[in-house]
């Protein structure tokens, strides 16, 4: 999840006194997605297309609360520089990790319950991915963690998704979704071809310079057609908006959830290894097509696999 840093992104808000619990939520927000506070009410991401998109949403949600937001791209000249705010989200991450090896560490020394272990390997996989930069603590907490596991193996509980009326799908769409596919993305294709629109296609796109053309789909865009939506990923979205009811996909879509919304929600012990394999394609296919012929099969793979009962 590395980056070079020289490009930042900041988010400057204002949050009304009232209602209390926006601050709350905000708060909670900027730390699930990895922001790290520069200033007062100052908060910096590095400059990524998910990063972005990240910050968009957040300031929807402070601006349907009362609130006011901006977003800036920049780079820093003096003050601070480059490997300084590189440091600081070395030392945020590392102070969680720090938190995830002691905690491991004391099971590991005792009779872990599974379910311990599991809700502590969730925890680190919510961390690292906000761990842009690759923190030192983090190979200490994997070891601790994958310690602990060797003593237990356990299993987690199921929910499900919200449902909504059911829209017609269509049939032979573009579907537009900005450039650089990862899970939500990824996984969101694989729904639409395989269950919405079989006939898709598909087309990747900067979204600063993307002009919406009448017909398309945009789905996981800033103010698309399909997205994120109250607590919902994008799979989420489309999966209650089209009526799509079954559990299998349900479960499919908790994954997705977790992994894109960086929570631990569900937790589906699977979510560490989808995660690990979107990293692999991501890194092994720079364009965008070769990323969905890698990753549709993971997702296919994924849903058989809760549909036998794994």
């Amino acid at each position: 999840m590395a980056s070079d840093g020289n490009d930042w992104l900041l988010l400057i808000h204002q949050l009304p006194t009232e209602p209390a619990y926006l601050r709350v939520k905000v708060a909670r927000r900027l730390r699930r997605i990895g922001a790290v506070q520069l200033k007062s009410s100052v908060y910096v991401l590095p400059a990524t297309d998910e990063c972005t998109e990240d910050f968009r949403w957040l300031m929807r949600e402070i601006a349907a609360g009362g609130g006011e937001a901006t977003l800036a791209r920049t780079t820093f000249l003096d003050g601070i520089d480059d490997q300084g705010v590189r440091t600081m989200f070395h030392r945020e991450r590392d102070v969680e990790y720090d938190e995830i090896t002691t905690a491991a560490r004391a099971l590991d020394a005792a009779e872990p319950r599974a379910e311990d272990v599991q809700r502590l390997r969730r925890r680190l996989v919510e961390v690292a991915g906000r761990d842009f930069f690759d923190a030192p603590g983090r190979a200490a907490a994997e070891h601790a963690v994958a310690a602990a596991e060797g003593h237990a193996r356990g299993s987690v509980a199921d929910a499900q998704a919200a449902k909504t009326t059911a829209i017609e799908a269509p049939r032979g769409a573009t579907w537009v979704t900005r450039r650089h596919v990862k899970v939500d993305r990824l996984s969101s294709a694989w729904l639409i071809r395989r269950f919405i629109d079989p006939d898709a296609r598909f087309a990747f796109v900067d979204p600063a310079s993307y002009a919406h053309q009448p017909g398309e789909l945009r789905f996981d865009m800033f103010e698309g057609e399909y997205g994120h939506e109250s607590e919902r990923c994008t799979f989420e979205t489309l999966f209650a908006r089209f009526g799509l009811d079954e559990p299998a996909l349900a479960r499919v879509g908790e994954v997705v959830h977790d992994l894109d919304c960086k929570e631990t929600r569900f937790g589906h012990a699977e979510a560490a290894g989808v995660a690990a394999m979107v990293q692999g394609i991501a890194a092994a296919h720079e364009r965008d097509e070769d990323r969905m012929a890698a990753g549709l099969p993971l997702f296919e793979a994924l849903y058989y696999s809760f549909r036998s009962g794994g």
